[in-house]
């Protein structure tokens, strides 16, 4: 069992940034690929980046590509995602999810059936 806690969320201006992070409990860490994802009222829940057990691989959304950076610690049981240059259409819960044999190029874990712990996530609220 994995236990997922989101934090680093706020209000933020427009072209501003955050930094959220997710700490995982257990000693399974460094084997689970891991992800965000983000759900705006009234929208469904969106990939935004995942990285693969080791973070030498990583994948975004296309919408995110070049502005957020997802990085982990397996040190530190942590997952992060560097958010710069936030907009308005940002604005969303994020949650952190983990998928399990995490072995895979970061590219397979696009989908939220393919992860198995969630987090409850974090509000991010972007103003413009």
């Amino acid at each position: 069992q994995v236990q997922l806690v989101e934090s680093g969320g706020g209000l933020v201006q427009a072209g501003g940034s955050l930094r959220l992070s997710c700490a995982a409990s257990g000693r399974a860490f460094s084997s689970y690929a891991m992800g965000w994802f983000r759900q705006a009222p009234g929208k469904e829940r969106q990939f935004v980046a995942a990285i693969n057990w080791s973070g030498g691989s990583t994948n975004y959304a296309d919408s995110v590509k070049g502005r957020f950076t997802i990085s982990r610690d397996n040190a530190k049981n942590t997952v992060y995602l560097l958010m710069n240059s936030l907009n308005p259409e940002d604005t969303a819960v994020y949650y952190c999810a983990a998928a399990a044999h995490g072995y895979r190029s970061a590219s397979y874990y696009w989908s939220s059936n393919s992860y198995d712990y969630w987090g409850q996530g974090t509000q991010v609220t972007v103003s413009s």
